[in-house]
């Protein structure tokens, strides 16, 4: 049997335990795509990263995610934290690296505290889903969402999800039905075969709370998702005339796993682009054999 090295991490937090957890294989070769998929749902995390050789050596690796179920095509805390281990590694150029992944070319920066990425693609726009289908699946009152600067809608800058402004209150209540879930997604079909995350947020002073739950995808709710803060804050920009803007959100307040994620928009020549960023704490470090 072959022995395969792995860490985890806690990401966007400055204290252990707190965050969203992700294990990281940093060297992957010979884990196989179903060996890869196993560990995934083994770990039982919202992502589990593998990285291998990038197929351009000009880039630093070529990184793949699963969730529980599937492979995914871009994600935000598995991008700062595994740009945090190889960091860690030496493997940064001048403070840069940069993965090769299934939605592009993600650039991270490693600083001293903070590694932040950018979102491969610019902001782009799908179906929007009615209001009343969005609070049956997460346990609120058509009422509580609201539409005023735009009503509930699927935006992806790599990885696509339903955003919907709601209620502060709604926001601290919101449960998800998962049968709700699978009667949903037989209609808004726009993010693929049992697939339906729905990203809530609420305006909170100067930060913004949110809150995502993607139970067909095997995660009931999630600590910190930095693949849709990115589009949330594209599209928050995308309301105003302003060339950049920068946001602070909090998420996983409710799981007793709070995490602070920094991000900020700006207008470019493809469209509008987004960043995301934060610390990240060592948990553990093992072997699997397989």
């Amino acid at each position: 049997m072959a022995a395969y090295s792995f860490v985890t991490v806690d990401v966007f937090t400055d204290r252990r335990f707190g965050g969203n957890p992700l294990a990281v294989f940093p060297d992957a070769r010979g884990i196989g795509d179903a060996d890869m998929q196993a560990l995934a749902a083994e770990f039982n995390l919202s992502e589990t990263t593998f990285v291998l050789p990038p197929a351009d050596t000009a880039n630093t690796a070529r990184v793949r995610i699963f969730n529980r179920r599937h492979e995914m095509p871009f994600a935000g805390h598995p991008n700062v934290g595994t740009g945090w281990v190889l960091a860690r590694q030496g493997r940064a150029r001048n403070g840069i690296l940069r993965f090769e992944e299934l939605a592009g070319l993600v650039e991270i920066e490693a600083g001293d505290n903070v590694v932040t990425i950018a979102a491969p693609q610019p902001l782009s726009l799908g179906p929007e889903m009615p209001a009343a289908l969005v609070a049956s699946c997460v346990g609120i009152a058509p009422s509580d969402v609201i539409a005023k600067a735009h009503r509930p809608v699927s935006a992806s800058v790599g990885n696509s999800f339903v955003i919907a402004e709601v209620t502060g209150e709604a926001l601290t209540r919101a449960t998800p039905d998962i049968g709700r879930f699978r009667e949903a997604q037989k209609t808004f079909t726009a993010m693929g075969p049992n697939r339906l995350p729905i990203y809530l947020y609420a305006h909170d002073g100067n930060r913004i709370r949110t809150r995502m739950f993607s139970p067909l995808s095997g995660t009931i709710e999630d600590p910190a998702t930095g693949s849709a803060a990115t589009p949330l804050v594209a599209l928050l920009l995308s309301l105003t005339k302003d060339s950049e803007r920068k946001f602070e959100l909090v998420q996983g307040v409710e799981m007793g796993r709070p995490s602070r994620l920094l991000c900020s928009a700006h207008r470019a020549a493809d469209g509008i682009r987004a960043k995301v960023g934060g610390g990240c704490v060592p948990v553990l470090e093992g072997t699997v054999e397989l």
